[in-house]
């Protein structure tokens, strides 16, 4: 009962802040109200509010107790005193006598020289820290925990208010409230393309909208229903088939149930709401406070976990409110920005695409399947900004430069100017690009060049007729299971690309069997944990080891090309019987098709990807079984450097226009030409003009790309004199004495030799 006793005022002054909240005054008046509330309710001397400004510097707008007259006079530089000390960290502070602390700043105009003891707490929202909020006393003492959980309470009705944007008349130009700041974040370029729009979070956040309880008991009682519930759906999920084996699914899930089942977190919880919030009030601001400090940590295990609670913390909200993950998906406006932690392929593509403007993802990686396509959409996407969901509200302003890799939140109209008129010359461009489209790739030196594009959708096909590509050089056939919910059948995949054929009009199409595995889980079929999964049981070794799930994809693309040419290449081929095996089962398919009367392709060739090394030593061997080969430069040359691709710590430490990688190149390039087979190279280096140029040096004459590299490949193709290009390259491949890097000697030659790269 004591307990309850004194946690009363925090309650009362609750109610007296929503009274406040809804009179119809100043924003001033009312922050001035709030401060003389806060002071009489924890009979304290002072009270003052500092809201954290664009620049940084905090600034006192609102006191009870200090000099009225140093209200938006005394600011405090970043850091600066008690306060800035307390906004740095996101951490409350509480001090008997504040001024023999070693931060201690003495602001004269303010007369706080008399007051000893001292807390201050952050004004969060998201993690976010928007202000300070701070209560004095003469006397020499320590504040209870019960008076910090009611101040930090109470800071949560501040942060609403900052976050509103109604304080941003009270300040001068360039010192606004950094709640609505604008934000410039440097990310990784995931797909090229600039988008202008709003912002639409791919989970959005739980809107709370009553803070203040009117009976705690029954609050209490709402909380706790709703955590036995959520943990009961997370042992629900653990028990069904398909998570009772390890793997990643079920680990993410036993972290769940950890923290869903953690004392202290609940605890947390119900103090919150014993100070007089409502239930989801205290979710939010218990995460919250969580969310504030652990971005300040920089053990990446910890800031992982992060992601953890605030999926618990969503989950709990979306319980206490009523929402569930079935719920439809409100229509996007016209300029929609997505901002998301990361996004499966099938999510990006249940947006309206005419909507879509652009993309920003906590996560993701060049090669990763949602930026193949966000690629294939033309959706310009930006990857890898921490804490995008935390930093943007739905509704906000954002620029997303696809190319620069650089997120603009909230920006200012100069800004959004400056890149309305960068995508107009954007479309000038590509344009121009476009009149190339009929214009067949000869270099000034006679050679042509095949230009063919990388696919794996429906949507990609009318590229096709739109750049002016040959054909499809990479048909991704595992898109189609990746944005599935269930196994795609053998009829439904017959259909699939019988339509690409179709669209292709006649065009060569070159379909590489489903490469999943890896990092390409399927998640209605059962995976198992692998320390290495880029090195595991993926690609063609999954089908060889599942032949029924491989013969029937074989099955559907025979008789898709029916009276046509079929290309088929089997993935992550890394030994020659590996291809001997999988070629087997087209024949096998070939004599099950012949025997029930079906009509077959008119020809059919078969290649293999140069993805593993060890292919390299048995190019002559791999070369007289083939009719093809196409490399896969992604997988080879991150298998070359042993360097992850998707581990942003290795994934850009080494060049592709280093001498190992273009030696290892031009060696599949000069194998195709002494057997007189065709080789492609279909990885990302073709897509850019300057690695295309020097592909093109080393014996390279057919290239597929994303259809966004189009234009600007033709064009450096019909500027290039290869042979040129050759005479310079060949010998810095030769000699053994560092010289200058390949990447600025080839740049400089494209310069003078007005290539445009």
């Amino acid at each position: 009962m004591a307990v309850r006793g004194a946690l009363a005022g925090p309650r009362v002054l609750l109610k007296r802040l929503r009274e406040v909240m809804a009179e119809p005054v100043s924003a001033q008046e009312r922050l001035d109200k709030i401060v003389v509330l806060i002071a009489a309710n924890m009979v304290a001397e002072v009270c003052t509010v500092y809201v954290l400004r664009v620049d940084g510097s905090l600034e006192l707008y609102a006191t009870e107790g200090l000099s009225r007259e140093a209200v938006h006079l005394t600011v405090l530089k970043p850091g600066e005193g008690l306060v800035g000390l307390v906004a740095a960290e996101a951490e409350p502070l509480n001090l008997p006598d504040a001024q023999t602390h070693p931060a201690f700043s003495y602001k004269p105009e303010t007369g706080e020289e008399i007051y000893h003891s001292f807390l201050g707490v952050p004004v969060l929202r998201a993690g976010n820290t928007l202000g300070v909020l701070v209560v004095q006393n003469r006397a020499y003492r320590t504040y209870s925990e019960e008076e910090v959980e009611a101040l930090q309470t109470t800071a949560m009705v501040l942060a609403e208010m900052i976050a509103s944007g109604e304080l941003t008349a009270l300040a001068k130009p360039g010192a606004e409230p950094a709640a609505r700041r604008a934000v410039n974040v440097q990310g990784l370029a995931l797909a090229e393309g600039i988008g202008l729009g709003r912002v639409v979070l791919h989970e959005p956040r739980v809107l709370v909208k009553n803070f203040i309880a009117d009976d705690v008991q029954r609050e209490l009682t709402r909380l706790d229903q709703s955590v036995d519930t959520l943990r009961a759906s997370i042992d629900v999920m653990l028990e069904e088939e398909g998570m009772a084996r390890a793997g990643e699914h079920r680990d993410v899930l036993e972290a769940y149930r950890m923290f869903a089942h953690d004392r202290g977190w609940l605890h947390k919880l119900r103090e919150a709401v014993m100070t007089g919030l409502t239930a989801e009030a205290a979710v939010e601001r218990v995460q919250s406070d969580t969310r504030a400090r652990m971005l300040r940590q920089t053990d990446p295990y910890l800031r992982e976990r992060l992601h953890d609670l605030d999926d618990l913390a969503n989950r709990l909200l979306r319980e206490l409110v009523g929402l569930n993950d079935g719920q439809k998906r409100e229509e996007v406006p016209e300029n929609a920005i997505i901002v998301a932690r990361n996004m499966s392929p099938a999510a990006l593509l249940d947006f309206d695409r005419t909507r879509l403007r652009g993309l920003v993802l906590e996560e993701g990686a060049p090669t990763s399947h949602v930026a193949i396509v966000a690629r294939a959409l033309g959706v310009a996407t930006v990857g890898q900004i921490a804490n995008a969901t935390g930093l943007v509200d739905p509704g906000d302003a954002i620029i997303v430069d696809g190319d620069a890799g650089d997120v603009h939140m909230r920006p200012p109209p100069d800004l959004e100017a400056a890149y309305a008129e960068k995508v107009r010359l954007r479309a000038r461009r590509q344009a121009q690009y476009a009149a190339l489209r009929d214009q067949p790739a000869i270099s000034k030196d006679g050679e042509r060049v095949n230009l063919l594009l990388n696919a794996g959708l429906l949507v990609d096909l009318p590229n096709i007729a739109e750049t002016g590509a040959e054909g499809i050089g990479l048909f991704r056939t595992e898109l189609q299971f990746l944005v599935a919910s269930t196994l795609p059948r053998t009829g439904a995949q017959y259909r699939h690309y019988k339509a690409v054929l179709d669209a292709a009009d006649g065009k060569p199409v070159t379909f590489r069997t489903l490469d999943v595995g890896g990092d390409k889980v399927l998640p209605y079929l059962r995976t198992v944990e692998e320390e290495n999964p880029a090195l595991g049981w993926r690609a063609v070794r999954f089908g060889l080891d599942r032949p029924g799930l491989l013969r029937s994809q074989l099955r559907a693309l025979l008789r898709a090309a029916a009276g046509r040419d079929l290309r088929v290449m089997f993935p992550m081929v890394a030994a020659i019987d590996e291809f001997d095996r999988a070629r087997a089962l087209i024949e096998r398919e070939l004599t099950h098709l012949r025997r029930h009367g079906h009509a077959l392709p008119d020809t059919i060739q078969i290649g293999t990807m140069i993805e593993v090394p060890s292919l390299l030593f048995a190019l002559d061997e791999i070369l007289e079984r083939v009719d093809f080969l196409s490399v896969g430069s992604n997988d080879l040359i991150q298998f070359l450097f042993a360097a992850d691709r998707g581990n942003q710590r290795v994934a850009g430490r080494f060049d592709p226009l280093s001498p190992p990688a273009l030696r290892a190149l031009k060696l599949v390039a000069d194998a195709g030409k002494r057997h007189g087979k065709a080789i492609a190279l279909c990885g990302e280096i073709a897509s850019r003009p300057l690695e295309a140029l020097a592909l093109l040096a080393i014996g390279y004459r057919t290239l597929s790309l994303s259809p966004a590299a189009m234009g600007p490949v033709k064009a450096m193709v019909l500027a290039l004199d290869i042979g040129a290009a050759s005479r310079l390259l060949l010998p810095l491949l030769a000699a053994t004495a560092r010289r200058a890097p390949i990447r600025e000697t080839l740049r400089v030659f494209a310069e003078q030799s007005g290539v445009p790269i």
